[in-house]
């Protein structure tokens, strides 16, 4: 497994992880969403740069070639697709006048799709080949 497949699976897990841990201390606990919600994305940040750290410690140093970088600019092709998503539905309901809590989840499950989606596109990418193309 190359290192910027190990960064993408990094990437993808940690969006689930700190997704599920959002859902679960809003749904077991009385707190807002606000201080819950920055704090999930503070540290889904923390953890995933030391996850990085480690997995580049870890590994050889590998530099990019052409493939990485068209399974790079594949899988985030796909993932800004989640994001204009869900950008278009906060537009939506802010102009419909929705609560705060509804806006700022939707643009933060935009987020967590694009992360998912992206890392899914590019772990298949390196898997099986590009679209469209021969397995390398």
């Amino acid at each position: 497994m190359s290192g910027e497949e190990k960064r993408s699976w990094i990437l993808g897990s940690v969006a689930i992880a700190s997704y599920l841990t959002y859902l679960l201390v809003l749904l077991l606990t009385d707190l807002s969403y606000a201080p819950v919600l920055a704090g999930v994305v503070i540290g889904s940040i923390v953890v995933s740069i030391l996850l990085h750290i480690a997995a580049t410690l870890r590994g050889p140093r590998e530099p990019k070639d052409e493939r990485d970088r068209e399974i790079a600019v594949f899988g985030d092709n796909i993932g800004q697709a989640f994001i204009v998503l869900g950008g278009v539905v906060a537009l939506v309901l802010a102009l419909a006048r929705g609560g705060y809590f509804w806006i700022a989840n939707a643009l933060y499950l935009g987020f967590i799709l694009s992360a998912v989606f992206g890392t899914v596109a590019k772990v298949c990418a390196y898997r099986y080949g590009l679209p469209g193309r021969r397995a390398w």
